[in-house]
């Protein structure tokens, strides 16, 4: 099971474990494993019951996909890192069986053997956890000076997307910028490092300590692409700019 969507590969943990997505812009739920679309508004019957558009998302899910937790757990042993014993284990723990009644589906008659198993995945959590830490931080380790874009300081994550030298960054421009850089966009890419080219770009638009509305925001990001609100997002997830809680305050970070 190879065959994700990309946007699957853009969401958020969050937004993985739960199988879909909002997409405000267009007022819709997009499912991350198959991409079928949900549109907030319309209700949908199913087994004669009528579900508003977020509670239908869920009901699509469980089914044609079980649930998130059975689709990443199918998932390819590159993708995962876990063993069919692994997997037919951590499904029994998500039934809510205990030890004994694990040991019982899987014929050891041992629930310490089970115990261990509980062990070795929260073990294997733990690794994870610190193998991220340590991708981020090597990421942050990038010399600046090789680095053609600058790098916000609040960005959440320092890597290669930010390794962009003036070479790439024309080419991207200018692939993207057809009728020139003032816009508007031909079209926003997938690849990340593309859009933190865009991104840095769109920052010309706006001052320097200067706090901006939501409206004059949208305002400025509206003639440049049509999805002003994925800008608007993109813009603070990368820390290009920060806001309020409530959203009523924009500002640049560099």
């Amino acid at each position: 099971m190879n065959n994700i969507p990309e946007l699957f590969w853009q969401a958020t943990l969050d937004e993985i474990k739960q199988g879909y997505l909002y997409n405000e812009t267009s007022d819709e739920f997009l499912c991350l494993i198959c991409g079928e679309i949900i549109q907030n508004g319309v209700i949908y019957p199913e087994n004669n019951i009528l579900y508003e558009a977020k509670k239908y998302i869920g009901v699509h899910i469980a089914k044609c996909h079980h649930s998130s937790f059975h689709f990443l757990l199918n998932l390819d042993k590159k993708l995962t890192g876990l063993t069919d014993h692994q997997k037919l284990v951590l499904e029994l723990f998500y039934e809510g069986k205990s030890d004994n009644d694990v040991a019982k589906s899987l014929g050891t008659g041992s629930t310490s053997t089970i115990r261990n198993h509980r062990f070795s995945l929260r073990e294997k959590q733990k690794q994870a956890k610190v193998f991220l830490a340590i991708m981020e931080l090597l990421g942050e380790q990038i010399p600046k000076k090789q680095n053609f874009i600058d790098i916000p300081r609040n960005a959440k994550q320092v890597d290669e997307r930010f390794a962009i030298t003036e070479q790439e960054n024309a080419k991207i421009l200018s692939t993207y910028f057809k009728k020139g850089l003032n816009g508007p966009l031909d079209s926003f890419p997938l690849k990340e490092k593309k859009r933190v080219a865009i991104l840095q770009h769109i920052l010309k638009n706006f001052a320097a300590n200067q706090n901006y509305s939501e409206k004059e925001v949208n305002a400025i990001l509206k003639p440049l692409y049509e999805d002003y609100v994925l800008l608007r997002r993109l813009l603070i997830d990368y820390g290009f700019m920060e806001r309020t809680s409530d959203g009523s305050s924009y500002w640049l970070t560099l």
